[in-house]
């Protein structure tokens, strides 16, 4: 692939693939404009049990809406203009699922997308000036009453609270999703954890940035 990544968050493990080609969906064509899409998914054994393999056409809702959280994620870090009319598709496959594997897939699947871009480097085109801004993700939750960061799946699984959020190297806020799933949490909690989110990303991207440059 034009990049590619393995990323592990503790036990969780994805491998992402950036792919590019010179075309763009219908609704973009001649609107001198590219597009970063995704695809998410598990393998059957990335589980303790193993799970029924998905297709394109039998997509659970939970792999439909992780995937346009990826590309949602992504588009937001890239200058779609100065792209061009090309897709970058990014393939996040899960092959060992610890908890937090969308947010996996998001920080992983930029550092892909980023190596991929590098490749088309030449005269008229220049992936630093595409690449708006790094983007990372992480995950959080309370259990006990007490936020933990980064998840495993004991522990995600007996959580209070399910907080996933992604942001810039600015630590701009590009997307929270937070559910409370038997308890409510508060704004200071939710304050709390946008503060440790944003330490905790400025350490993904100091990572980010020793894989690519």
């Amino acid at each position: 692939p034009e990049g590619s990544v393995l990323i592990e968050f503790g036990n969780t493990k994805v491998i992402c693939n950036a792919t590019i080609e010179d075309k763009v969906p219908n609704f973009l064509k001649g609107h001198h404009s590219g597009w970063v899409t995704a695809e998410y998914g598990m393998i059957p054994r990335s589980t303790n049990d193993r799970m029924r393999r998905e297709s394109k056409t039998r997509q659970s809702g939970r792999t439909m809406e992780i995937q346009r959280l990826i590309g949602r994620s992504l588009r937001s870090s890239v200058n779609l203009e100065k792209l061009g009319e090309r897709t970058v598709t990014v393939d996040c496959d899960v092959i060992q699922a610890d908890g937090g594997t969308r947010t996996a897939s998001i920080t992983g699947g930029f550092v892909a997308l980023c190596l991929a871009l590098r490749t088309q480097d030449n005269s008229d085109f220049c992936s630093s000036d595409i690449i708006q801004s790094y983007t990372g993700s992480v995950s959080f939750g309370k259990v006990d009453g007490k936020i933990l960061l980064d998840l495993d799946y004991d522990e995600d699984s007996n959580a209070d609270t399910d907080l996933n959020i992604v942001m810039n190297e600015k630590l701009d806020l590009i997307e929270i999703q937070g559910t409370a799933e038997d308890v409510p949490f508060s704004k200071t909690e939710l304050n709390d954890m946008l503060e440790m989110g944003g330490s905790a990303i400025a350490e993904i991207i100091k990572k980010q940035k020793a894989c690519i440059e």
